[in-house]
């Protein structure tokens, strides 16, 4: 179940992907739906044991939450409404609604509403690695956007703000650690909570060209921030200015209606849509029969409007080489892929689904919450883009599906075979290569699957006094004697992972 490809399918866009195709990690089943071979699956295992073992040094407590969900609940939290056809709704046999999991916070809210009573069972974590579905209409980049795909979820409980924000602290910390252990470089920056909600984000960024978030960075004091929520510093005089059109739906209950939102805002600005919408939403604007039909909203970069206008504030997209807010330095822009998030949710769902704690005052108030989700399936994909060669994929000690690729050749089939014993017996995970095949085929598929060390068994090796041991990374190699082989093994492993 992990026969190698000469060839990746030519649909594939990026070269991670393509060389977890070839080398039998996954198969695509369809449009953003994959299978998970032998390969990829010991992967995932070696990331998720990563995961849980951060997780419960957190004093987490693993759960499983189901896939499919009432209807009901995100209809309490409103997201039922609030999103669109990405939200997998189907209807059972009863004509009950049900929905396939987006993410779990409404979940968690019902399981905080029935289980937490007091304040003297706050704070509490708790934590799960589950199946999500994403109806994406532009699945791409293989694993990095599907329509299925795994995450580690994680969330806070706590009694009030103070808890929230040691909580997460810790979590923000966690991700790092488990991002470095893993062997995958990250960037944190403040980014949109998007519709999650509550008051605060971080996502965890791997720069690479094929991302398609945009970041916005500051050499000069570390400011970062995703182009959604980028400000930057606005020169004094604005200059010509320009109009952009949208039709926005403003709802008041159950009544909606269309209006056409006009933004103004500086020439050689971009409209941050973003924006927009959050500073409609905060202002909380309401059809009704006296409203214009226009809503002017200008950007408060805009140094000379002398006509009307229903709101005013930051709407322009930061770009590279604008100022930067805090220290005026130029920004430069980089692409990036997001991998995890962490958001501050407050009472967002505990208050408008019932989950409650009573106090010290005997006073019922809802449960300070906090969310934070890695991308499982999103960070293998990464790391098979970061650690690669012309060769193949170059995995970490960490995460690698086996540690030792071991290769019997013509005259070393029978010490290959007492070596693999040997290594089995000395705790090595080891992928044991005996097929019938020309010594080019073998060396190939061992480069492109890209196991830490291949071990090499032949009548020519061991007429050198050994077995030839070569590092994947660098292409180091020596010939090791028999007898002191599997100590050189260990020793190594250590060392590297």
């Amino acid at each position: 179940m992990n026969e190698t490809l000469r060839e990746a399918p030519s649909a594939t866009e990026v070269a991670g992907h393509q060389l977890l195709l070839r080398a039998g990690f996954v198969r695509q089943m369809a449009a953003g739906v994959f299978s998970y071979l032998h390969l990829g699956q010991r992967t995932l295992q070696k990331i998720e044991a990563i995961m849980r073992q951060e997780m419960n040094a957190l004093d987490g407590q693993e759960i499983k939450m189901p896939l499919v969900h009432p209807a009901a609940l995100w209809q309490a939290s409103g997201r039922w409404y609030e999103i669109d056809a990405e939200l997998g709704r189907l209807v059972d046999r009863n004509g009950r609604s049900l929905t396939l999991a987006l993410s779990h916070e409404e979940t968690l809210a019902e399981l905080a509403r029935q289980e937490i009573h007091s304040y003297r069972q706050l704070p509490q974590m708790a934590y799960h690695i589950q199946t999500k579905w994403r109806d994406d209409p532009r699945p791409r980049a293989g694993l990095i956007r599907s329509r299925e795909f795994t995450m580690l979820d994680s969330y806070s409980l706590d009694a009030n703000e103070a808890g929230l924000d040691a909580q997460y602290e810790t979590h923000f910390a966690a991700y790092f650690r488990i991002f470095a252990r893993c062997g995958l470089p990250v960037l944190a920056v403040e980014a949109d909570v998007g519709m999650m909600g509550g008051t605060l984000a971080h996502e965890f960024m791997y720069l690479t060209p094929i991302g398609e978030d945009t970041l916005l960075l500051c050499d000069g004091c570390g400011y970062r921030a995703n182009r959604q929520v980028a400000t930057f510093r606005k020169p004094e005089n604005s200059g010509d200015v320009q109009t952009v059109q949208f039709v926005a739906e403003l709802v008041d209950g159950e009544e909606k209606m269309e209006k056409v939102v006009t933004a103004v805002l500086p020439l050689s600005s971009q409209i941050n849509e973003t924006k927009l919408v959050h500073l409609l939403d905060a202002q909380r604007l309401r059809p009704t029969a006296e409203q214009a039909t226009d809503i002017w909203v200008v950007d408060d970069g805009v140094s000379d409007w002398s006509s009307e206008a229903n709101l005013v504030g930051d709407i322009a997209a930061a770009q590279e080489g604008d100022a930067c807010t805090n220290c005026g330095q130029p920004l430069g822009t980089v692409r990036a892929v997001e991998v995890a998030n962490i958001f501050k949710l407050g009472t967002r769902y505990s208050g408008t689904m019932g989950a409650t704690f009573v106090d010290e005052n005997d006073e019922a108030r809802p449960i300070v919450m906090g969310s934070y989700g890695i991308g499982v399936t999103r960070l293998l994909a990464c790391l098979a883009e970061h650690h690669q060669d012309a060769a193949g994929l170059i995995w970490p000690v960490s995460v690698a599906p086996y540690q030792v690729h071991l290769v019997a050749l013509r005259g070393g089939e029978e010490t290959a075979v007492t070596l693999y014993q040997n290594l089995q017996q000395a705790g090595v995970e080891v992928l044991f290569d005996d097929r019938d095949a020309r010594p080019g085929v073998k060396f190939n598929d061992a480069d492109l699957i890209g196991l830490p060390l291949r071990l090499t068994v032949s009548q020519r090796s061991l007429g050198a006094g050994g077995v030839e041991v070569q590092a994947r990374a660098g292409g180091e190699t020596a010939v090791v004697p028999l007898d002191a082989l599997v100590i050189y093994i260990t020793d190594w492993l250590a060392a590297a992972g």
